[in-house]
Formats: structure tokens, sequence, C-alpha cells
């Protein structure tokens, strides 16, 4: 065994000095905050989302009529202006992030549909960026849409965006899907990873003034669990790399999504509870582990507690859950 503990690992075909990466927040924002995480030991950042609506102003300032008449009262002019400005200003922090760091830069789009946006990959493609990750949320929410539109939405978008880069692509998903397991079978076969899970706006119900209001934006630990499970489930079954996206606070929980499966962790709530310093929290916890276990590499480890690689695979099973809360006393 080597007294050197190599947390590097591999993601989209790019080379990582450790499974950590930051993912779209704001602390992936701003250049001084990128430089901060590539300095405490981040493997790669994923810049915080741009979405379609804004690469569409960039689209629409091109044009000599342009399709959301922004020009027509002043208060519409500030808000093109400012989507536009901030379309440029992503091209710019990739070029920065490049300059400044030398990890891995992935841009992330917020997208729905494949309209015209997806033509500005190839600006992101040329700004430098390594990858990009689409964060793709459709939510199931029409009882007149059926799980085969929602599902050829999915690959109509990627295989669009497919068509203008020759970026690696990874789609970070939801998980309301009726055959999730399935449906990531034939989408690892269009991407190079898939992240597990996105988090998204949730609603709150406040019962002293009675309105709709913003659940906790913040993952907490049991989020974890739903991911581990899924990419137990999933490892060796795709053909695409696993991210684990979820309620990873600390490097206990890192270890356990890549026991489970995953390549690489991704991590938000965390940063904005402890601050960068965070991810070399959690690099040095892996590499304690990793002394503790006998392990030199991440590959020694990854996935050997997967659904395939456990004596009893069921433990990764919906089945189970009934058997256990009836042992409970």
């Amino acid at each position: 065994m080597s007294d050197i503990q190599d947390i590097s690992v591999s993601y989209l075909g790019l080379k990582l000095k450790s499974p950590i990466i930051a993912s779209s927040s704001e602390f992936t924002n701003n250049i001084g905050s990128i430089v901060k995480l590539a300095e405490a030991g981040a493997g790669a950042v994923v810049l915080k989302s741009i979405f379609e609506e804004q690469i569409l102003m960039e689209i629409d300032s091109l044009r000599t009529n342009n399709m959301f008449n922004s020009y027509d009262y002043t208060e519409n002019y500030i808000a093109y202006y400012t989507k536009k400005h901030e379309a440029d200003s992503y091209l710019n922090l990739i070029k920065e992030a490049k300059r400044e760091t030398k990890i891995p830069v992935i841009a992330s789009v917020h997208c729905t549909n494949d309209s015209e946006w997806v033509s500005y990959v190839k600006s992101i493609e040329s700004a430098g960026a390594d990858a990009i990750e689409l964060n793709i949320f459709i939510l199931p929410s029409n009882p007149d849409q059926t799980a085969d539109e929602i599902r050829n939405r999915y690959f109509s978008i990627i295989r669009n965006v497919r068509e203008h880069t020759k970026l690696p692509i990874a789609v970070k998903l939801h998980h309301y899907f009726t055959d999730l397991s399935g449906f990531m079978v034939e989408l690892s076969k269009e991407v190079q990873s898939i992240v597990l899970f996105n988090r998204f706006f949730n609603p709150d119900i406040n019962i002293e003034n009675m309105k709709i209001e913003s659940a906790d934006i913040f993952s907490t630990k049991s989020d974890n669990y739903l991911v581990q499970r899924w990419v137990g489930l999933l490892h060796s079954k795709l053909q695409s790399d696993l991210s684990a996206s979820g309620g990873v606070h600390d490097s206990a929980d890192a270890i356990k999504s890549i026991l489970a499966g995953a390549d690489v962790v991704q991590i938000a709530s965390v940063l904005y509870k402890k601050g960068h310093e965070a991810i070399a929290e959690m690099n040095t916890g892996i590499k304690t582990w990793m002394t503790q276990k006998g392990f030199s590499a991440i590959s020694e480890f990854k996935g050997s507690l997967s659904y395939s690689k456990i004596p009893n695979p069921s433990l990764y099973e919906r089945s189970q859950f009934m058997k256990y809360f009836s042992d409970f006393k």
C-alpha cells in the first residue's frame, strides 16, 4: 500500500485532482470565489446556471426586430439589457476561470426546451469550457402530457445540443420519472454523465399569513439517502459517468456516495454553511479514511457497495422498507 492516497478521478473524460466538485451556486458565479474553490482543492467547478431565456435575449439582440419587443417601454428595455448583459458576462466568466485556475470548468444551462438557444453552446465551447451540464427540469404536472412525451423532450434537447458542440455533456435530473432506471439506461447512451439529483424551489405554506413561501433552500444530510440508493442501483448499468448531488455535507457523505458507485460528488449547501474550506476538509477526510481502510486510490473502492457488488442487493429495493420499519420497536 502506498503512503500517499491518490484521490484523483476521471469524470467526463477529464482528469480531476479530487472527486469533490463545486456545483452550480453563488460560489461559482464570480472569479474570486472560483479561484478560492480551486485553491481549497475542488476537482472542478460547475458555473452557476445561465437560463435559456437569458440566452434567447442574447440571440434576439442580433435581430432587427427583436421577438421580445424589448424596446417598447423603458422598463422592458432595462430588463432586456440586464439579461443580455448576463449572457455576455457568462462567456467572460468561463474565459476568466480558465485563465485563473487549472481545474476543469463546466458550464451549466438551465433549460426546458430545445429551441434556438442551443446554438449558444458554440459560444460556450469557444469561450473555453471543458464540458457542459444541462440542468433540465420538466415537472410532470400536466395530466394530459404522457411519460413518452416528457422523455422525448429530454432526448430532443440533448440531441440538439450535441449537434452544436463536441463538449462532453452531463445531464442533471430530478427523480420524477415513472421508469427512472430504464430512462437513465437509455439516457446514458446519449451523454457522458448523469447527475443525481436536481434540487429546485419547493413551496411551503405559511399558516400565519396564509401565503405560499419558499421551503428551505439548503439540502440536509438525509437527502443523500435517495442519492445513494439510485447511484447504487444504477452503478455498472449505465454507459455514462455518475455524479452524486444532494445532501453531501462532509467526507463521510462523499465516501458513501463513491462506495455506492459515484464517480464524483457535487456540493453546494455545505459551502454556504462552512465556506470554501469545506472542500479541503472533505478531501482530508477522504484521505484519512482511505489510510485507515488501506486504500491508495479511489478506484479501489468505488462501487464496491453498489447493487451488483453486495451479497444482498435487495437492501437497495423499496420492499425492504416495511420489513425494517416493522422490526423497529
